[in-house]
């Protein structure tokens, strides 16, 4: 492993290295809507290089895999490629050799993957990491998950921190387990009140349920494992009414947000909780940074953090993304953008839109390769393929590098990209 993931990693003008001869590394991501992307063009970019583990299955013998979208939204059809569909490809011009598999459901936390609940009996989350020896795994939290208590409908901070290390333990170890979450959080913070007082909530620092755990065949105490930080939310920020989904599918494909008409609120409210509305983004990317941050020096069983959080809000701060202005005065969300500037978020500010997934790819890589993201300049293939302006991408590759040099994370640029990853030749960028 030691060298492998910096294969190609060359600095200064030396000429492109090939991997023809080491094994590819063997990458999983874990996550959710995040990961996969939510939205196309992300979603179901470069899906064809990615194994995605959780794509519906139809009856044996169909010859139709994809055929089953049981516990998959309509309008996210599988298969998925997601951010790392963007992070195959961008490792692929760096010469890189990564086999690249994720797996992710909407809405999961990393307690949802361990214990495999709230599934469809065909999504077997905790079968995935187990299923193979991994070089790599990165583990993306619910996105509200990691915030202190009372800071997010979902913030159960020590539900992320035990699951994270569970998981962290199960990739390296792997051995069989059995236990009851009462007794794991008790022991970790004195009673299911203290549990409850460090930001979990009742129900689940005082279930009682036996959870038993089957040994992971394929365990790698040489496995590399990363926490991804998540970003701020403009709909926990600025008032705005109720949505859901866009039911109108395939009329409206990718289930954009439409006011809730049966909110309580409607037509005079703005129900919404706005748990970070006197602090703005920069507060809750502030806590989020916090909670990851906390978790990787904790455990040294972690790799590191990608700190995509902050690259997020480090786009804000320097001006290359809007800050403000995501909705409407009627309470609807709004389009419109500044001169010069790109919008992070998709149209529910909640997940990223194309810009937004592409600078998560681009921190990813950065951290788990050492490349450094502004390497790649204009001719990178990934925002060309997900229609990102040049200059746009060139922006989000040095808010990427900055981040990371920020962040101490290691990076070193190399001096040539391949155009076609199946050539023998390196195109030169920089």
């Amino acid at each position: 492993m030691k060298n492998r993931l910096r294969v190609a990693l060359i600095v200064g003008g030396l000429a492109c290295a090939g991997s023809a001869f080491a094994a590819p590394v063997a990458i999983l991501f874990v996550g959710n809507s995040y990961t996969f992307g939510r939205v196309d063009p992300v979603m179901s970019y470069n899906a064809q290089n990615v194994h995605d583990l959780t794509r519906p299955q139809g009856p044996p013998g169909s010859g139709a895999p994809f055929s089953d979208t049981s516990g998959t939204n309509v309008f996210e059809p599988h298969p998925w490629g997601g951010v790392p569909g963007i992070f195959k490809s961008l490792a692929d011009q760096a010469g890189l050799d990564y086999d690249v598999s994720m797996s992710a459901r909407n809405a999961a936390t990393l307690r949802g993957h361990f214990l495999d609940t709230a599934n469809p009996d065909n999504w077997d989350l905790r079968g995935n990491i187990a299923s193979r020896k991994w070089d790599v795994v990165v583990l993306q939290e619910q996105s509200d998950a990691p915030l202190p208590a009372g800071r997010g409908a979902n913030a159960n901070l020590p539900q992320f921190n035990a699951y994270a290390d569970r998981i962290e333990q199960y990739v390296h170890v792997g051995a069989a387990q059995s236990y009851r979450e009462r007794a794991m959080y008790t022991a970790l913070y004195g009673s299911v009140d203290g549990c409850v007082a460090a930001g979990g909530t009742f129900s689940s620092c005082n279930n009682n349920t036996l959870r038993t755990i089957p040994a992971n065949p394929h365990a790698n105490p040489m496995a590399k494992v990363y926490l991804t930080q998540t970003w701020a939310r403009p709909d926990m920020v600025f008032p705005h009414l109720a949505t859901v989904p866009d039911p109108n599918y395939p009329e409206v494909p990718d289930g954009r947000p439409i006011v809730d008409t049966t909110d309580a609120a409607f037509p005079n409210g703005f129900p919404d909780t706005l748990y970070y509305q006197d602090e703005g983004l920069a507060g809750m990317t502030v806590d989020l940074h916090a909670s990851f941050l906390a978790k990787a020096q904790s455990n040294p069983g972690f790799a590191g953090v990608a700190p995509v959080g902050d690259a997020f809000q480090r786009a804000l701060d320097e001006g290359v993304a809007k800050a403000d202005g995501f909705y409407a005065s009627d309470g609807t969300y709004s389009i419109a953008l500044p001169r010069d500037k790109m919008n992070l978020w998709w149209l529910d500010y909640l997940h990223a839109s194309k810009e937004g997934s592409y600078l998560d790819a681009l921190v990813l890589l950065g951290t788990i390769t050492g490349i450094d993201p502004s390497s790649f300049g204009e001719n990178d293939r990934a925002h060309t393929d997900l229609g990102i302006a040049p200059a746009d991408a060139i922006k989000l590759q040095h808010i990427a590098s900055e981040q990371l040099m920020v962040a101490g994370v290691p990076i070193a640029t190399i001096r040539c990209l391949r155009a076609d990853p199946g050539a023998n030749a390196c195109k030169g960028s920089r």
